[in-house]
């Protein structure tokens, strides 16, 4: 984000620059929660536009009172997109859905939803002592829901109870300026390149595959998505990288349409490739959670992993909203392809 772009205010918030990394903004307001989500509604193009001139990444801290009115979260929502995905009607289970609130995405490991952390690398550090944040040490990037078309926009995901410090951070990375530095060469290549996106837990994924895994049989609805790897953003013009990884590309009939699939295929080669370049230290952002903390970020230009946190020890507690409606041109018309045609 530019010195420019950072020094702006607008009824009560103020931009900063994000510290420790080379995109993204820390939105600083008078008040608590409920005071800057009056704000935003009383000036409802500042944040998405404060969101797009950021690269992608608004971090909003001191947002607790959302853990006892979690409606605050869905009015914050809605100011981003048409559509705040109403998870009630899109066939998720029940108990990683708020009680409340059905738009409110439950990541927990604690009951009734359980669910664990990722792994922790191997080594657990970088040769310097870091947290190892790129591919293929670092394991898990992708960007919400890419196995749909089309896609969701926004996602925003609240810390309700993080992990301790040093534990359970979220990891960033931008497409924008990972796809501004890839040398011309690789861009031609990836111009018109499509990747093959796939739920998780299909048995599609590249671990899955290396093990021998059956896959599951899949209902039309749930096929493989082609995505373009390179996507234009709708609002900013500006190109970005856009693939997972291992879990939510297709690693059977992929990764990328037209070259030779599977795991130790040329189409397997250049993911690695793209992903390592994706994941470098300059295009990423490690986010240590601080109860409270609202992270807004644009899946259309950024992917992002979870890190292991000690799960026997520590409950962890986080929200997310998911907002479409805004997907670009590449999808104009299409129906949504995970509605399963009656």
């Amino acid at each position: 984000m530019t010195k420019e772009a950072v020094d702006i205010a607008d009824d009560g918030f103020e931009l900063g620059p994000l510290p420790g990394a080379s995109f993204g903004a820390l939105v600083g307001f008078a008040g608590g929660a409920a005071a800057a989500i009056d704000a935003a509604e009383a000036s409802p193009e500042f944040l998405p536009r404060a969101l797009n001139e950021a690269g992608g990444l608004l971090v909003l801290p001191g947002m607790q009172a959302i853990t006892e009115a979690p409606a605050l979260l869905l009015r914050l929502s809605r100011l981003f997109g048409q559509e705040v995905e109403n998870y009630d009607k899109t066939m998720t289970s029940r108990k990683i859905v708020h009680d409340t609130v059905p738009e409110i995405f439950i990541v927990s490991n604690m009951p009734p939803g359980g669910r664990a952390p990722p792994p922790r690398p191997d080594p657990p550090l970088t040769g310097d002592g870091a947290l190892p944040t790129r591919f293929p040490h670092r394991r898990g990037w992708h960007t919400d829901q890419s196995f749909r078309r089309p896609p969701p926009d926004i996602s925003l995901f609240y810390a309700a109870i993080p992990a301790p410090k040093g534990q359970g951070q979220t990891l960033y990375a931008n497409g924008a300026a990972a796809y501004e530095a890839l040398p011309d060469g690789m861009k031609a290549r990836l111009e018109g390149l499509r990747g093959l996106h796939v739920m998780p837990g299909t048995g599609r994924g590249e671990f899955a595959v290396k093990a021998g895994e059956t896959p599951q049989p899949l209902l039309p609805h749930e096929r493989p998505r082609p995505q373009p790897v390179v996507r234009l953003h709708p609002v900013t013009g500006r190109r970005a990288l856009y693939l997972c990884e291992a879990g939510q590309m297709d690693w059977i009939e992929g990764p990328f349409v037209g070259m030779t699939p599977g795991t130790d295929g040329d189409g397997a080669a250049l993911l690695y490739e793209i992903m390592a370049h994706y994941t470098k230290p300059q295009f990423t952002y490690v986010h240590d959670w601080n109860r409270g903390d609202l992270v807004i970020y644009d899946n259309r230009a950024l992917v992002h992993a979870a890190t292991w946190f000690d799960a026997d020890k520590h409950d962890r507690l986080m929200w997310r909203t998911t907002v479409r409606g805004n997907p670009g041109a590449e999808y104009a018309g299409e129906k949504p392809s995970w509605i399963a045609d009656s």
